[in-house]
């Protein structure tokens, strides 16, 4: 019964917060509800006065789809996460194992910005690394079929991603909290804003390259190339950045032949996705053919 406690009052406390942030009672530097809306709304903007590909309707093909996958992803699926991960913290802390005792180093005492910057590039290497497995391993792959199903890119493609991405990058990016001392710095909505913002930037229509700093962030040129529909023989994808476009350098896992924007997007065999969100939401849990 205690589980079931944990579980039913992590959704009601996320779904209240939720509540509240909608009704604007969270303070505006944490309300993540309207901040997704009012960066959405900016780099559509950006989009439609400043379009890359210019034969690209504003509207674009699955434009209120991914839509409806933001507010999914980021708020309807999260109250159902919440419940589950208290649930396990609580099994963890009963069997002895604490959030502190896995912590390789404390940044409680350093100064903000230090804690902010290890914590943003700490939890972008190990985003980097689990879309690495997203594409290795074909049981993961499966699931993230349905974010590289999109046809054109655009701001809200960002968070068009199947569900149970939730279950594979949360417990991930939950670990590398936890070697930072089980914390996240006081100020760590900031670093969250700026990984929409850039995660939305990356999608949208709209031609960046930061020029010498592509080397450190990632960026929509270097992105779309992520999503083309033919990679370098041999590989199971490229350019693998969330944030930061670095590790694809250093790991050698970048490519960029060119930046015209014309790249056919997909994978082969993407015409046997399900063309809405239910059939979507179900994609990955058949053994699919090679």
């Amino acid at each position: 019964m205690e589980y079931v406690d944990a579980f039913l009052n992590a959704i009601s406390g996320t779904f209240d917060y939720t509540l509240k942030a909608i009704l604007f009672k969270v303070p505006w530097y944490k309300n993540y509800f309207w901040g997704l809306v009012v960066i959405s709304i900016v780099v559509w903007m950006l989009e439609i006065l400043f379009p890359w590909r210019k034969d690209q309707k504003i509207i674009r093909k699955d434009f209120w789809l991914d839509a409806f996958y933001m507010f999914f992803n980021f708020f309807i699926f999260a109250l159902v996460v919440s419940g589950f991960y208290k649930v396990i913290e609580l099994a963890f802390a009963k069997g002895g194992l604490t959030i502190e005792s896995l912590a390789v180093i404390d940044t409680r005492s350093w100064p903000v910005w230090s804690q902010l910057l290890v914590f943003f590039i700490l939890l972008d290497f190990v985003q980097w690394f689990t879309h690495v497995c997203l594409h290795k391993f074909p049981i993961f792959w499966n699931f993230h079929q349905v974010h590289h199903s999109v046809k054109e890119m655009g701001f809200a493609a960002h968070l068009r991603y199947h569900w149970m991405e939730n279950i594979l990058y949360k417990p991930l990016k939950t670990f590398g909290v936890m070697l930072l001392g089980g914390f996240e710095p006081e100020q760590a909505y900031i670093v969250h804003f700026i990984a929409i913002t850039i995660g939305h930037l990356n999608h949208a229509n709209i031609k960046l390259s930061y020029g010498p700093l592509k080397y450190i962030f990632n960026n929509p040129v270097m992105h779309l190339y992520h999503h083309a529909y033919t990679l370098p023989k041999g590989s199971f994808g490229v350019n693998f950045g969330i944030s930061l476009s670095l590790w694809d350098y250093i790991f050698k896992t970048n490519y960029l032949p060119e930046d015209s924007g014309n790249v056919p997007l997909g994978y082969p065999g993407d015409e046997k996705m399900p063309q809405n969100f239910l059939g979507q939401l179900t994609h990955g849990f058949k053994k699919q053919k090679s």
